[in-house]
């Protein structure tokens, strides 16, 4: 098997089929017919036949074990030969833009802004795992409705670090989403940042990160800022991202609702009003919030009202979550261009949302400020609970 200990920074990492099999991860998940199953449910195949010797009449029943997945592990075991990493999960963090100014409107219909990124503990797992195919990647996932082919930002990902590197390695990628989408929280820019991340690990650090991240911009605006060390200023559309330290403690507890229902982001920006948009410099902001923390009067995001026409129980979203708070939440703020509602200050989601028929099906998730060190990737927290409904919100917190 291939040594361990070949890698430009630390991941975690599975070193073999054994242990990979182990964690309930089986390379067969990752099969080019992109299913979404990430449980094994293989079993192996029974044959029974009929033996008989010349020289007695006495028949011998024989017994044949035949395991499907035997086949493409020893087709795994040969990738490993070849390469010093085959194997490889990475932690895809989402986001919250803590302020968001809208600043200007650009020749090239692209608007100009100022905000506070923060990476937050909530996030999907990548796994990877060297493919033999010379053409193609394979992408399997674990929910409906996220589309396996090039559409996909982590394919578009990889499709750019070959084309900037000539690399020739194609991969099985599972991802095992826990970011909803349409929410604001930049999932998928993660997963795009984390594939070209992951390339670049596989073909021994081609690129420097400043390289990546540069290349990014070209699969969408967000993806660069999950090159910073997770808390960041970003100006132009986004792609211009300035590391700063963390403004805030990072222990800072939050909760995350997000109704069913997304946003279009497009839809969003068409209905923004720059005349109508908030005139404090974002610098004050950024300045405010390093000295005196995260509240209500600082968390200003210019998408929120065009976001509340698109989706008018947004806003009654928000103004329930700031009238039930009572002083729970430092600020209640909605990220990105919808559709999630932030409370900083408390993990706990209000009653409202468990007693209302309205919000039963809302997604909720706890969450705290997450960074990374120099060189490594995100880590994912030692414990971090995602819910689908108020239902069983409180079980997945025990």
């Amino acid at each position: 098997m291939a040594s361990s200990h070949f890698l430009c920074s630390h991941h975690v990492f599975l070193p073999s089929y054994n242990s990979f099999k182990k964690s309930q991860s089986h390379l067969s998940l990752f099969k080019p017919n992109g299913s979404s199953s990430f449980h094994s449910n293989s079993q192996f195949k029974r044959i029974r036949a009929m033996a008989s010797d010349s020289n007695t009449p006495t028949r011998r029943q024989v017994e044949v074990v035949y395991n499907p997945e035997e086949r493409i592990n020893k087709l795994a075991d040969e990738v490993d030969k070849e390469a010093p990493l085959s194997r490889l999960a990475l932690f895809s963090p989402c986001k919250v833009n803590v302020f968001l100014r809208i600043t200007n409107k650009r020749e090239d219909g692209f608007h100009d802004l100022a905000s506070l990124f923060h990476v937050i503990s909530l996030g999907d797992i990548l796994k990877f795992s060297l493919s033999p195919s010379k053409t193609k990647d394979s992408l399997s996932t674990n929910v409906s409705g996220v589309p396996l082919d090039d559409r996909n930002l982590i394919i578009k990902a990889l499709n750019l670090y070959r084309k900037k590197t000539g690399s020739e390695k194609f991969f099985w990628i599972h991802l095992d989403k826990k970011v909803p989408t349409g929410a604001g929280l930049g999932g998928g820019s993660s997963n795009a940042a984390t594939a070209l991340w992951a390339a670049n690990q596989f073909n021994g650090c081609l690129a420097t990160e400043k390289e990546l991240q540069e290349w990014s911009s070209e699969i969408g605006s967000d993806v660069p800022f999950f090159f910073s060390q997770g808390a960041a200023y970003c100006t132009g559309r986004g792609e211009v991202v300035q590391n700063i330290p963390p403004p805030v403690p990072l222990d800072i507890p939050m909760v995350l609702i997000k109704p069913q229902q997304a946003c279009s982001t497009a839809e969003v920006y068409k209905r923004l009003q720059l005349d109508q948009t908030s005139k404090v410099d974002p610098l004050t902001l950024l300045e405010k919030i390093s000295t005196n923390g995260i509240s209500q009067d600082v968390c200003i995001n210019d998408l929120e009202p065009p976001a509340f026409e698109v989706l008018p129980s947004l806003r009654r979203l928000k103004q329930r979550v700031n009238a039930a708070s009572r002083g729970q939440y430092d600020a209640v703020f909605m990220s990105g261009s919808g559709s999630t509602i932030v409370g900083i200050g408390s993990p706990d989601p209000p009653q409202f949302v468990y007693d209302d028929e309205e919000y039963h099906d809302v997604f909720l998730s706890e969450a705290n400020f997450l960074t990374r060190e120099a060189n490594q990737w995100y880590r994912e927290p030692a414990s971090t609970s995602a819910s689908t409904s108020p239902s069983n919100f409180s079980q997945s917190i025990e």
